[in-house]
């Protein structure tokens, strides 16, 4: 008998898309058999290409380990997802379980019922006359989305999970003697999520720090991209060390690291509220380790802080490997660095050996329609037998009729060969076209579309004078849903006397809104600052100040006892991308 098919996990993470294969070994434990990652360029909470890129780096890596077709199980990122534990009161009825589970979604959930997937699971039997569980919402259009770049290169989704509660499976799994309460940090691109876990208790807690909090404040402190500030992070970053350690001989990696430490101190005191509420609102205990996980757990000298800020409890990298073989032909190299990356997959592959202590799955609607039309098949197949053997019957009787029109039908298909053949060729060659063209265009978008903003607004910014002017705010104009001040479309130019003018698409309009400061005794700046800015605006290459009252542009004089005084400036952007 041919062997079973692996089990396959995907994890859909906000910068990395991995994809591994498991086996089952012969107690029923997992093997690590083959896996492939991918990185996913651009800010995490902005770039709009996203779910473009998550498509095709899922494309690559099934096709990279052949996989096209196979059934998956894949996990979301917390942010996108609603989770709540909410006490119940106990009933014995399991009907009776399940309408009150069905009431308190309605009125926990922050969307209509009916525009979610939702779904729950029991976390503790409870004491005292009461239960606990957790309920998961998602959007419907925002998993059908998500689902679309899952099923790229062919795949089936079968369990869809919430990564948070895959790494609970994991922990649970790897650390079975593990008693008292444990902290597993999981440190992702833009969030971080901790699990407290004890014996017949779980709480989940999700927190607005991460990778990126980081990468934005290297891009702030040195004034460069996010993409630039990002890579400098992957190769000189650290965790400042603090105290009495010596810094590093280069005064820029000095800073970085003791930027990345002050992001790290303040996602510590988030973990501190979070332990005291956890202890205080859910009767929780102290924790006495903590686990950490995740890409950014990845900086050096991160488990040297966590040591410090937690004194008084173990404090180790989570390994997910730790009860999973690692067969020779998965890709170890650099496997043992990035352990503690692949909890959510390790979690994903124990849905498919069953019994696990959190089975939520948030399978879209067309997944579970597309199941049961699979196993309505062999019915329609019997149907399909019987309406054959009766055109077999009718079949008989024009039977003579067809042998008298054969041998025309044959001299036919003689001439028609070389014809399908030549058509075939180009249906085949069209088809490439047709990829190939497909394939560009996310490509293209995404290297013109995914550090616009962040280029525009360094410009921005290099452009102001440093004292004595602000910009509060940047609005666009026109078909955006925002009307300047003084609302009147730019003058074109007028055409050619006797030809019409060619057609052009609308100018995009910008509006700067700001503040300068008024002339005082010790500086004489007043609205001249203002023509500075105008100035220096006018050697950008991506927008053209208009100083036109129709236009929007308004500056006030300082001839008043004012302090500060208000300035309108309208912007074209000379090189727009698509707002559609």
């Amino acid at each position: 008998m041919a062997a079973p098919k692996g089990i396959l996990a995907l994890n859909l993470g906000t910068q990395t898309i991995s994809l591994a294969e498991f086996q089952r070994n012969a107690d029923g434990g997992l093997i690590l058999s083959r896996l492939k990652q991918g990185e996913i360029l651009g800010d995490p909470s902005a770039d709009p290409t996203r779910s473009l890129q998550t498509k095709l780096q899922v494309e690559q890596l099934v096709g990279e380990l052949g996989l096209k077709g196979r059934s998956v199980n894949y996990a979301i990122a917390s942010h996108v997802i609603f989770t709540r534990p909410v006490t119940l009161p106990s009933v014995g009825d399991a009907t009776q379980v399940e309408q009150i589970v069905a009431f308190e979604a309605q009125q926990n959930v922050p969307y209509p019922i009916d525009e979610v997937v939702w779904d729950w699971q029991l976390l503790d039997s409870g004491d005292g006359g009461q239960v606990e569980v957790i309920l998961a919402a998602i959007k419907s259009d925002l998993l059908d989305e998500i689902n679309a770049s899952a099923q790229a290169g062919g795949l089936k989704p079968a369990v869809v999970e919430i990564a948070p509660m895959a790494l609970y499976n994991a922990l649970r799994y790897n650390y079975p003697e593990a008693d008292g309460c444990t902290i597993l940090v999981d440190i992702g691109s833009r969030t971080t999520n901790l699990l407290f876990c004890e014996p017949g208790k779980i709480f989940p807690r999700r927190l607005n720090i991460g990778g990126s909090s980081i990468t934005t404040a290297i891009a702030k402190d040195f004034g460069c991209s996010f993409s630039e500030a990002e890579t400098r992070k992957v190769q000189d970053g650290f965790v400042s060390l603090g105290g009495t350690y010596a810094e590093p001989d280069d005064a820029e990696i000095a800073r970085i690291s003791k930027i990345t430490r002050n992001q790290m101190t303040r996602l510590h005191q988030e973990i501190a509220r979070s332990i005291t509420f956890y202890r205080s609102e859910h009767g929780g205990s102290q924790p006495v380790r903590v686990l950490i996980a995740g890409g950014t757990a990845s900086l050096p000298y991160i488990r040297e802080f966590f040591q410090e800020k937690f004194p008084g409890m173990e404090v180790d990298y989570f390994n997910p490997l730790r009860n999973v073989t690692v067969a020779e032909s998965a890709n170890t190299d650099g496997l043992a660095r990035a352990t503690h990356t692949l909890g959510e997959l390790v979690g994903l592959a124990l849905r498919g050996l069953g019994n696990c202590p959190m089975e939520l799955n948030l399978r879209p609607a067309s997944v579970v329609k597309a199941e049961k039309r699979a196993a309505q098949r062999p019915y329609l197949i019997t149907a399909g037998l019987c309406v054959l053997s009766a055109l077999g019957a009718w079949w008989q009787y024009y039977e003579n009729a067809a042998d008298r029109t054969g041998d025309v039908t044959r001299g036919l298909k003689q001439k028609a060969e070389p014809l399908a053949a030549l058509e075939k060729k180009i249906k085949d060659a069209q088809g490439e076209v047709d990829t190939l063209t497909k394939s560009i265009q996310p490509l293209a978008q995404v290297t013109q579309e995914r550090e616009y903003w962040v280029n525009l607004l360094a410009d921005l910014n290099s452009k102001i004078p440093k004292d004595f002017i602000w910009i509060t705010s940047l609005e666009l104009a026109g078909g955006a849903g925002q009307k300047p001040e003084a609302e009147a479309p730019v003058p074109p130019s007028k055409p050619a006397q006797g030809r019409p003018g060619p057609k052009s698409a609308p100018a995009v309009i910008l509006l700067a809104k700001g503040l300068y400061l008024s002339r005082t005794a010790d500086n004489n700046t007043g609205p001249a600052v203002v023509d500075e800015f105008i100035a220096n605006l006018k050697t950008s290459k991506l927008v053209e100040p208009i100083e036109d009252a129709k236009a929007g542009y308004v500056r006030a004089n300082d001839d008043t006892a004012e302090w500060a005084f208000k300035f309108v400036l309208p912007l074209k952007l000379t090189n727009p991308i698509s707002f559609q």
